[in-house]
């Protein structure tokens, strides 16, 4: 008890001394003894980095500590390094001379490792030992002095100084100790006088083994010599010592070495018997066998040069004589490594996600590679596929580290799985693989695309308010938040109005509602600038066009614009009797303000006096006559135009045309009429009903403006005059209206005068026919702002009148061309004609 503590100051002093560090290119060293309490200090490492004891919880400061047990921590409040397990040097190392425990200190934010080395140093903690208390040993009587007598070696768990150094012979007559050096020391027993059975039996020796440690720890057996009468020679190796190399993977069973012995000895003296003897070890033992008989020492066991690669076998040989006598030589087995083991891969750290704009250089995993194998089958090389954004960086020493090496893209790849592959240099190479997974973190790197371009959308006009319109789609490639979507419409005007008032946009999903009923004819298409944007950090956004185009529902039916109807929808027209097959009665237009087949018009006759005697266009609208007018056929001809337009359904509108038959100047009408109108010519309705209502307003202002001169100027005649028909006009009126006034006093006018318009309404000409005679009446005055000619269709009831007339024509008041256009119609014969004035400007 008192030498274990003054052994245990011994080593605390010992530990103040040889407790030390040093830092050379990040590694830290510390030797220390065995045998430490628990808890005892190492070192500080946080003092020997140069960091701050607050870094080493803040960067997660950890030990690494290999294929081995942690038998040391760390306090990371006080980087202290500490014992954690107990430490036998014995244990951990065996007989290796040196021990030393590698560990390896991993920092992050940013990733350093630092290699910790703890050396142990062997304790004096176990004295030398024999494997038995005392052994026998029978020598013959005839031995010559100086033979040698290998006894059994102490084994010490200790190693260096520590370890068996010498050994020591209790003094005696016979015998004294002599001590071989190889790879351990043996005793040799030597015999030095010769002995005499008769006077001495038996000797008891006492051999006492010492370590070299400080105390000096010994131990000691007991060898009973016996000495034996007769047989006195014994077997001979022809070697004291044989060297034999095999390799580590040779079977069991297989032949190390014969060994061959000598006996000059007749008979059970000669005959020799091989064994392993006391000195050989026990994993020896474990390892090899020998033929009692041959000799041939032969594998046992699994051999492995990792563990193991010599043996020490001793070999003995013992004759069969009564006093047998041995023989003794020594078997060194050296074992060739063979590359029987694979690099083993080891991953020390791991970013299992990187975010896909990492730094190029930045670290995503730590691993270690090592072969237990020696020399080139030992020496491993490590790489990764060179297809993948990843390099090994080999500069630590046996660690390699996976670097970023080039740009990262998550919407291209999501995750890697990178195989480190590790090839040691032996033949064959031995190859081992490791896969490490990592994913790329999303960031928001792509702005959300639109499908299209350019999205058309068509909604029918009079839409439900409200209603689903179309539906665009983007698509973000990024994930999460980066790609969640939300739409918009970008603020705009249309018709001056505001675009949310006509449209709005799903802010989730796209789709498009309409906010007003759209109606074609106010308005046909309008665009709209979509938005979307992700919700990433900071957010991106795309835009795109959408053209919104109305379709034409068939909501309006056709408007008759020609000719204008007189009473509601009724319009009157005339008729010669004397007309010819083909003869143009009337022209009748309509527009539709719908478009395409809703504005396409067909014209029909729905209803008709006699549906024998008209046809109409259906493109035109033109009414011609399919035959000659028969005296027997109704003087007054109702006809019923239907304008229909092609949609569906189909709307329409109709005009009653009232068609008298005249009897008399109705064919120069015709005629003059086919002057000006072309049956394959149709008019713009569009254009015609702006030309027709912008005539009609001026000749309707022109109209008051004349008929309010005229009743001004009328108050001076006497109302017994009856005027029936004016025949000057413009500049000359104010002169000529008295004599024509008298001249149509008893002028007899029919009640059914018409005037009929040829062509476009706001023409600069005009052209009028006379109706036919039923009855006098007071005629009326159309148009007053135009000169016109009448034609009486009783000649010969009104000759005064003619006579009249001419005198009224004769007046100075009225113009040279007036005066010989009426001459010319009242002086010819009765004629049914029609003819045209110029309107002066």
């Amino acid at each position: 008890m008192r030498c274990n503590i003054y052994s245990l100051l011994k080593w605390q002093l010992l530990y103040c001394t040889f407790s030390s560090w040093n830092l050379v290119l990040g590694q830290i060293r510390y030797t220390i003894p065995e045998e430490l309490q628990l808890g005892a200090f190492v070192g500080n490492i946080a003092e020997d980095l140069g960091l701050d004891v607050k870094q080493l919880s803040a960067r997660s400061f950890r030990l690494v500590p290999g294929p081995r047990k942690q038998y040391v921590d760390i306090n990371l409040d006080t980087g202290i390094l500490f014992v954690k397990e107990k430490i036998d040097r014995e244990e951990i190392c065996g007989p290796t001379l040196s021990c030393v425990l590698s560990l390896g200190g991993l920092l992050e934010n940013p990733l350093k490792l630092y290699k910790v080395t703890v050396e142990i140093l062997d304790v004096n903690d176990n004295a030398p030992s024999f494997p038995k208390r005392q052994f026998h040993l029978q020598i013959s009587e005839r031995s010559i002095p100086g033979m040698h007598f290998p006894l059994e070696t102490a084994h010490d768990l200790d190693v260096g100084t520590n370890s068996v150094q010498k050994y020591e012979l209790v003094p005696n007559n016979y015998f004294v100790l002599d001590v071989r050096t190889g790879e351990g020391k043996l005793p040799v027993l030597v015999l030095q006088n010769s002995l005499d059975r008769e006077t001495d039996s038996s000797h008891n020796l006492t051999l006492i083994a010492k370590d070299g440690g400080i105390p000096a720890r010994s131990g000691t057996v007991q060898i009973i010599i016996i000495v034996k009468d007769t047989n006195d020679n014994a077997p001979i190796f022809f070697q004291t010592e044989y060297r034999v190399s095999l390799l580590e993977t040779a079977p069991t069973g297989t032949q190390v070495i014969i060994l061959n012995a000598t006996d000059s000895d007749d008979g059970l003296n000669g005959e020799i018997s091989y064994s392993l003897s006391s000195h050989t070890s026990a994993p020896a033992r474990k390892m090899f066998r020998v033929d009692a008989k041959t000799g041939e020492i032969l594998v046992k066991g699994k051999l492995d040069y990792e563990e193991s690669n010599n043996f020490e076998l001793s070999i003995q040989a013992i004759d069969g004589g009564p006093d047998s006598m041995s023989g003794h030589c020594v078997v060194l087995v050296n074992i060739i490594d063979v590359n029987d083991n694979p690099p083993d891969v080891m991953l020390t750290s791991l970013s299992r996600t990187v975010s896909e704009d990492v730094a190029l250089g930045s670290v995503v995993a730590l691993f270690s590679a090592a072969d237990k194998d020696s020399g080139r089958n030992g020496q491993v090389q490590c790489q990764i596929s060179n297809e993948l954004p990843f390099r090994l960086d080999s500069s630590l020493e046996n660690f390699y580290g996976i670097l970023v090496h080039q740009a990262l893209d998550r919407e291209n790849v999501s995750n890697y799985g990178i195989t480190i592959t590790c090839t040691d240099a032996g033949n064959p190479p031995l190859t081992s693989e490791k896969t490490v997974r990592v994913d790329v973190s999303d960031i928001n790197d792509n702005a959300p695309l639109f499908t299209q371009s350019l999205y058309t959308a068509h909604v029918e006009e009079n839409n439900i308010i409200g209603v689903s319109i179309f539906s665009i789609t983007a698509f973000d490639p990024d994930i999460g938040l980066n790609a969640q979507l939300t739409y918009s419409i970008l603020e705009t005007q249309v018709l001056n109005v505001s675009v949310s008032t006509y449209v709005t946009v799903n802010s989730e999903t796209g789709v498009i509602f309409a906010q007003r009923s759209f109606d074609y004819e106010k308005l046909k298409n309008f665009q709209i600038q979509v938005q979307v944007v992700d919700s990433g950090t900071p957010p991106l956004t795309s835009n795109v066009s959408v053209n919104i185009i109305i379709l034409d529902h068939n909501d309006n039916a056709p408007v008759i614009v020609q000719p204008l109807a007189q009473f509601g929808s009724t319009a009157f027209e005339t008729l010669s009797r004397f007309a010819e097959p083909g003869y143009l009665v009337a022209k009748i237009s309509a527009t539709d303000s719908d478009a395409g087949q809703n504005a396409r018009i067909t014209y029909l006759i729905f209803q008709a006096t006699q549906h024998n005697l008209f046809t109409i266009s259906p493109d035109t609208g033109q009414i011609w006559t399919i035959r000659r007018v028969a005296n027997t056929d109704a003087s007054k001809q109702r006809l019923v135009i239907i304008a229909k337009d092609n949609g569906k359904p189909s709307l329409s509108a109709t005009v009653t045309i009232i068609l008298s038959v005249v009897g008399g100047d109705t064919a120069t009408f015709s005629s003059v009429s086919g002057s000006f109108e072309d049956p394959t010519f149709t008019p713009d309705l569009g254009l015609s009903l702006v030309i027709v209502f912008g005539g009609i307003s001026i000749i309707f202002l022109v109209v008051l403006i004349i008929l309010a001169v005229m009743i001004h100027r009328s108050r001076n005649i006497t109302s017994s005059q009856h005027c029936s028909l004016r025949l000057c006009c413009c500049a000359e009126r104010r002169h000529s209206l008295n004599g024509i006034q008298k001249a149509s006093r008893n002028l007899q006018i029919p009640p059914n005068y018409v005037e009929v318009f040829g062509g476009d309404p706001l023409s600069q000409r005009f052209r009028y026919e006379s109706c036919s005679t039923l009855q006098s009446t007071k005629g009326e005055i159309i148009h007053p702002n135009i000169c016109r000619s009448y034609t009486d269709s009783n000649y010969v009831q009104n000759e005064t009148i003619r006579k009249e007339n001419t005198r009224a024509i004769n007046s100075e008041n009225c113009s040279n061309t007036l005066k010989n256009k009426v001459r010319g119609l009242f002086n010819e014969e009765y004629e049914p004609r029609s003819f045209e004035l110029d309107v002066w400007q």
